[in-house]
């Protein structure tokens, strides 16, 4: 095994053990759904969404992907794809920073301390430097509306029933009637 598969190995492992649910999306281990709550003293504070995190071939050398699975209102996320312009994770990643990081840091400094400056939400960085009190009232509603669990759980059953077969048991035929007739 390589170094970057021990190392993918090894994060996921940590970030599991530690208190997030970490929920596989395929059999490997490069694609994932991590449960994340919003830091507290900030607007989204009670709010949980659940995060795609999909890893590079060369991570720990590339920066991990990360988007929001249900909707935020925040200036550097989009709001119809969930990508986070993250420059510490886009730009800055470095080998030293693991996926426990990304969770217990990365993710909350951004929601503590968004940077209109630089936005993928134009409205809402637009309403942040204008109208704060409006911004907060809207961040409010969006976790209210979007980021409760089982907002969470309604995502994956979504994903998990468009990507699943049918199995032999949602073949079986009823004992109920047939209505009609056959054709002769």
């Amino acid at each position: 095994m390589s170094s970057p598969s021990k190392r993918r190995e090894m994060d996921l492992m940590k970030l599991m053990m530690s208190d997030y649910k970490v929920e596989m999306i395929n059999d490997g281990m490069q694609e994932f759904y991590v449960d994340f709550h919003g830091p507290r003293e900030s607007p989204y504070h009670g709010g949980v969404w659940r995060i795609r995190v999909e890893l590079p071939d060369a991570y720990p050398y590339k920066s991990p992907s990360i988007g929001f699975v249900n909707k935020i209102y925040h200036p550097n996320v989009d709001e119809m794809s969930g990508s986070v312009c993250l420059d510490v994770i886009n730009q800055t990643w470095s080998p030293m920073f693991d996926l426990v990081n990304v969770f217990e840091v990365f993710l909350p400094q951004l929601l503590l301390y968004p940077n209109p400056s630089d936005p993928l939400n134009g409205e809402a960085a637009a309403m942040m430097i204008r109208d704060k009190a409006n911004y907060e009232k809207r961040v409010k509603e969006y976790c209210e509306k979007y980021a409760k669990p089982e907002h969470i759980g309604a995502t994956a059953e979504e994903d998990k029933s468009s990507d699943d077969e049918l199995s032999e048991d949602d073949y079986a035929s009823s004992d109920e009637p047939v209505t009609g007739h056959a054709d002769p």
